[in-house]
């Protein structure tokens, strides 16, 4: 019987093979993107589930409240992990973490100099934390000591090949010596650090810091089995209590209690480490995370494509099922029973399934490459041979065949043997609500995706020309100005002698939401609490106002003429609102130097108050900044002239190269780093609009399988027009009007959920767009217009036959 089904569905797809064709394509393009989809899914859902006992390691975070000021950090103080592995026996173990940025590294007695971006400084335990194998040292000792360290297998074959470099010396910056400790195999893509690179912590006299209000260490713990994160988490108010509360009282001038009562918070919680790729937007995150939003979009888009290509085969099946409602009339005449009938069509849908599943593989090895670049991954050919996602992919095909074929054999199962036999079944045009509602559906998806591209790339326009408040088109930075150390104002002087240079500056901060610098600054010197905040900090020089064009709107910039100007300080118009002053030159701000054990408060003069600017992404509101003149040289800004910028670039190189020979030389366009910020969003804007353009394309065959069936069954209709004088025009228009109203009702029904869809999205930008109308009208028009020349294709080739051809059998 089964061979019988297998036999009569191939007869009867190679018979119609236009439709057949329509269907393979539309279902191969709709496996192939979900499969895609799945395989970036499933890679985003996997993160750090590798590691053993994941499910039971947390990250420690740090949240306060202070006088109506949030700071949301996923770092905490350098004590926190000693006490809770120490003080809490539900703690198994305890690590520490903290990003150092870029080191120098070259070879001890060589010149050859390594710029290694991702290093950190972790604590000696962190191959036991997360069990972990070097290939090269030993686990016991590795990290123990003062200035050794550890690197992956990349970087270990970069900087010495294929020794095993244990024991081995690197000199840092050119200044410290760290030995070798161990090689561990490269971090795997889908963690959320990547470190390529760690430096022992017990290096750094910082790291025995006891302040618990400082964030500045990334911290996890490992619980032991069976605790749950909420059973420790319910201990973390004794232990604010125990830790902090001193702290406060000490820098605040209050009790517990007067600091809650004043509306203020302070607090520890935990993050699931397997959670922090998708679900952790915070200050000090090791690294830039992803968004479970996008995995909830790109899930739904995936899912959408493969329906509008089951839709397909469901309304091309039941347009044709007057053409078989004959057959089914002799096969129940001759005692078919409607089960069997329901097989021969669900073989059929099977079959086509089967055929677009092996397209739709080699759509998808071929698609791969252009996949990954499409979606910032690094998804491997082999991870489709998975045999756990290979299980997954059947069953989907199955899942659609059974889908695809399930609506179009119970319609067709259904045809009485009298009324087919005396030829009075309709033609399976006119028994299309349903057809004519997943129509709607089809493109209806299709305008949605179109309109989401459309205000995705609307709100990238408006991020690049909204007026930031600082200039970032003409400003080249050169990186790791650090490295010049004494020699970075004679490089900056220099290098400005240079007629394409117009003016520099030497800073640690950037515009570009690079700096987590933080502090508490109080109104007063008493350090009320009612009257502080945590401002963002800028430490910059005498130049950056002129060089960003950051408007002063109140007093004056720094001045070289004024020595005490080491002692003042910037304010933005934010930070001056937020503190009550109307006018505050010549006010001060306070803050804490010194040491923990003799914290000393020390007063800021006020002297000039700049225009609020975008110092961070354009999805934070502006906080308020201060900025302090300094020497912490983390880069280089000029403002060149365009016009010649190869030219400058080379003079820059040439002047770096005469004062720090050997030291490798980056540098990038503000601009550039500008559009980097907002990467997500440009990606997302990409893949919308490969998928648009696939949503279009599959639910436009759909619809050309259908006017090609429409015109095939008005034929004779067609000619008796054309014989009483109709147009080709007329005879286009009466083809395709009913197809457009369809896609008219789509374009109502697509537009508020789309703009609801978008609104959504829009909601993470404290700055955006505005949903224009236009927008919608652009889109609709795209939509009406592609179906329409795809309906019209098919209506202008009926139209253009001879009625002679048409009639000749009357």
């Amino acid at each position: 019987m089964l061979k019988n089904y297998f036999n009569i569905a191939l007869r009867n797809i190679l018979k119609h093979k236009f439709y057949s064709l329509l269907n393979v394509i539309g279902l191969s393009i709709g496996l192939a993107c979900f499969m895609l989809i799945s395989l970036f899914v499933k890679d985003e859902l996997s993160y750090d589930s590798h590691f053993e006992g994941a499910d039971r390691i947390y990250r420690v975070d740090f949240a306060a409240t202070l006088n109506g000021s949030d700071h949301i950090s996923a770092a905490v103080g350098a004590p926190t992990a000693l006490a809770l592995k120490t003080d809490y026996p539900e703690v198994e173990d305890a690590l520490r973490f903290r990003n150092s940025g870029n080191w120098f590294v070259k070879r001890k007695g060589q010149t050859e100099t390594f710029k290694e971006e991702h290093v950190a400084m972790a604590d000696s335990n962190f191959f036991k934390f997360f069990s972990l194998d070097l290939i090269y040292g030993d686990i016991e000792t590795a990290l123990n000591r003062p200035n050794t360290l550890v690197m992956d297998l990349t970087t270990s074959k970069k900087i010495f090949g294929d020794i095993n470099p244990v024991g081995e010396v690197l000199v840092l910056d050119n200044q410290d010596d760290y030995e070798v400790a161990g090689v561990y195999a490269d971090i795997p893509d889908n963690t959320h650090f990547h470190h390529n690179m760690m430096l022992s912590m017990s290096t750094f006299d910082w790291a025995n810091n006891q302040n618990w209000l400082s964030t500045n260490f990334n911290t996890y713990v490992k619980l032991k089995e069976g605790i749950a994160g909420e059973a420790l988490e319910a201990k973390f108010p004794d232990m604010i209590q125990t830790y902090c509360a001193p702290l406060i009282e000490q820098f605040l001038n209050m009790n517990m209690e007067e600091f809650k009562n004043s509306g203020n918070a302070v607090g520890f919680s935990l993050f699931p480490m397997t959670e922090i790729h998708l679900a952790s937007d915070k200050d000090s995150d090791l690294e830039a995370n992803g968004d479970i939003k996008y995995v909830f979009i790109f899930s739904a888009v995936g899912l959408f494509i493969l329906v509008l290509a089951c839709i397909n085969f469901m309304n091309l099946a039941t347009a044709r099922s007057a053409n078989r409602a004959k057959e089914v009339g002799v096969r129940k005449a001759m005692g078919a029973r409607k089960k069997q009938l329901i097989n021969q069509f669900v073989s059929e849908a099977l079959l086509i399934s089967v055929l677009a599943f092996i397209i739709s593989y080699v759509i998808s090895f071929i698609a791969v490459p252009s996949f990954n670049t499409l979606a910032g991954k690094e998804l491997s050919f082999i991870t489709l041979l998975d045999g756990s996602f290979v299980l997954f992919m059947l069953g989907v095909m199955i899942l659609v065949g059974l889908l695809a074929g399930s609506y179009p054999a119970f319609y067709m199962s259904m045809f009485k043997p009298v009324e087919v036999l005396k030829g009075t079944v309709r033609q399976g045009i006119k028994s299309g609500p349903i057809r004519s509602a997943l129509v709607i559906f089809q493109f209806a998806i299709s305008i949605i995706m179109i309109i989401g591209t459309a205000i995705v790339f609307d709100q990238l326009s408006f991020i690049q020309n909204k007026k930031l408040g600082y200039e970032k088109d003409q400003i080249l930075m050169v990186n790791d100005a650090w490295i010049l150390r004494d020699q970075v104002d004679a490089y900056k002087e220099e290098a400005s002698r240079n007629a394409n240079v117009m003016s520099s500056t030497i800073a640690s901060f950037t515009p570009m939401g690079n700096t987590n610098n933080s502090d508490l600054y109080f109104k007063n010197a008493s350090a009320a609490s009612d009257e502080s905040l945590v401002i963002s900090i800028a430490v910059v020089d005498h130049d950056f106002v002129n060089t960003m064009e950051i408007e002063v709107n109140e007093g004056r910039y720094f001045s070289e003429e004024f020595a005490s100007d080491s002692m003042a300080v910037l304010i933005n118009e934010t930070a001056a609102r937020n503190f009550g002053y109307e006018s505050p030159i010549g006010s001060s701000i306070y803050k804490y130097g010194g040491s923990n054990e003799n914290p000393v408060v020390e007063g800021y003069k006020i002297i000039g108050v700049v225009s609020d600017f975008h110092f961070k992404s354009l999805r934070n509101n502006i906080e308020p900044l201060v900025m302090h003149l300094g020497q912490n040289s983390g880069f280089a800004l000029f403002k060149i002239q365009m016009e010649n910028a190869d030219a400058t670039i080379d003079h820059l190189e040439a002047t770096w190269d005469k004062f720090v020979p050997g030291q490798p030389f980056e540098y990038q366009f503000m601009n550039q780093q500008f559009n980097a910020m907002y990467e997500a969003e440009n990606k997302v804007g990409e893949i919308f609009t490969v998928f648009a353009v696939l949503t279009i394309f599959i639910a436009c065959l759909g619809l050309f399988g259908l006017a090609a069936f429409t015109a095939e069954q008005k034929t004779k209709e067609i000619g008796i027009r054309k014989t009483l004088g109709a147009s080709i025009p007329s005879i286009v228009n009466l083809l395709s009007k009913n197809f457009l109203k369809l896609i008219f009702i789509a374009l109502v029904i697509a537009i508020p959920i789309a703009s609801f869809a978008m609104n959504y999205w829009l909601e993470e930008f404290a700055y955006r767009t505005n949903l224009k109308p236009s927008t919608y009208i652009i889109s609709g028009v795209i939509a009406i217009s592609i179906a329409w020349i795809t309906i019209s294709f098919q209506s202008w080739k009926a139209a253009r036959v001879n009625p002679a051809k048409s009639l000749k059998d009357e």
